[in-house]
């Protein structure tokens, strides 16, 4: 059976488009939005009307006369709402503030080891509502916290249902709740990570994101969201077998590629910090480039493999795919000698977001929630 579009399904959906292309740029003249989206200009005038009477874009001036009444200059106002990333890690909490395109208005990290007690939940809730603070943003324009964890998440972002990392135990809600005066619920690391890559991308397909942090993950996106699967343990990419009875995963099995190509792998080797591997790696360190090789041997067998599974985009993340591009002309012939079906890599990119990508992600999930309803 079709179902037919109501008036109301339509207005709004027009009110989403002229939204979304006022927020992209920064001067827009009524009649170049009807034109570009193929809407009336009444409909534009009366959405940008409601528009403004909510603060969301505002009037700046006028554009040059081209014969005629000059027409005004319509900006976004991207800072009339934002939203909150944390990403908590088994030592440190990472949080992160987003506008209402998606830009990063401030980040910080600090060490602090997770505890599954109120204590820390109540503390790391005051943490969240001082960063607020220092942007000296309105307690109401916070439209949400969203937290990563590194860990299989429910539906309803409640309650991380397992997590083999240390410390992080399976808990049946979110602890940060009853303490934060905001929305909030939580979300696997990974899977934040992608939708911050992935969105207002414009990619209409399928895309994979392979995260390469502490612990690897990834996600499976398309314009409908995530793709999930049974159990909400698609794209664990981190625990496929790639070296069978090798090296022992955290997991407890052998051979997961995660034991091959976390950032843990190769931080290592720097004392514990990744910027001090690469130093070392640029020094001509024989160990660091000996590990680094095998590292983007392993590295260019998923990549491959993902590739063949998928055949769509892949983008690399994580804390390590933020270093990587220098050395892409090391691991791409690699993935090309793997490839069955072609011999170029261009359905192969790095991360835009270089640090707290997972936290972004979090936060763009209320971001794109109140765009939606606009």
């Amino acid at each position: 059976m079709t179902v037919q579009a109501t008036n109301i399904d339509v207005k709004k959906a027009n009110r989403q488009r002229i939204y979304r292309a006022i927020l992209r740029g920064e001067r827009h003249a009524k009649q170049e939005l009807a034109s570009a989206l193929g809407i009336s200009l009444p409909t534009v005038a009366q959405n940008i009307r409601e528009l403004l009477e909510r603060g969301l874009v505002q009037e700046t001036g006028a554009f040059a006369s081209t014969g005629g009444r000059k027409a005004r200059v319509v900006s976004p106002c991207p800072q009339a709402r934002l939203a909150v990333g944390m990403d908590i890690t088994q030592n440190h909490v990472g949080l992160v503030a987003v506008d209402l395109r998606g830009d990063i208005l401030r980040h910080l990290r600090i060490q602090r080891p997770f505890s599954d007690d109120e204590s820390y939940y109540r503390e790391t809730a005051r943490l969240v509502q001082a960063f607020v603070e220092d942007l000296s943003a309105e307690p109401a324009a916070v439209l949400g916290v969203g937290i990563s964890v590194p860990g299989i998440v429910s539906r309803e972002g409640n309650a991380i249902l397992d997590s083999y990392v240390p410390g992080i135990p399976r808990r049946t809600g979110n602890g940060f709740a009853s303490h934060l005066p905001w929305p909030s619920s939580l979300c696997n690391d990974a899977n934040a990570a992608g939708l911050a890559e992935t969105w207002g991308g414009g990619h209409g397909g399928i895309q994979v994101f392979l995260s390469l942090s502490n612990t690897v993950g990834g996600a499976v996106l398309s314009s409908a969201g995530f793709f999930s699967g049974d159990n909400q343990r698609a794209a664990e990419f981190g625990h496929i077998c790639i070296h069978p009875d090798g090296s022992r995963c955290y997991c407890g099995k052998l051979g997961c590629f995660d034991a091959y190509c976390s950032a843990l792998v190769l931080s290592g080797h720097g004392g514990g910090r990744l910027e001090d591997f690469f130093a070392r790696l640029e020094s001509g360190d024989a160990d660091c480039q000996g590990l680094f090789d095998r590292y983007l041997d392993d590295l260019a067998i998923m990549i491959s493999n993902l590739r063949t599974a998928f055949d769509c985009p892949v983008i690399l993340g994580g804390y390590v795919g933020a270093w990587l591009e220098p050395y892409l002309p090391r691991l791409l012939p690699r993935i090309t000698a793997r490839n069955t079906f072609e011999q170029g890599t261009a359905f192969l990119r790095l991360c835009r977001y270089k640090v707290e990508a997972s936290a972004v992600g979090c936060a763009l999930r209320y971001i794109e929630e109140f765009i939606r309803q606009v």
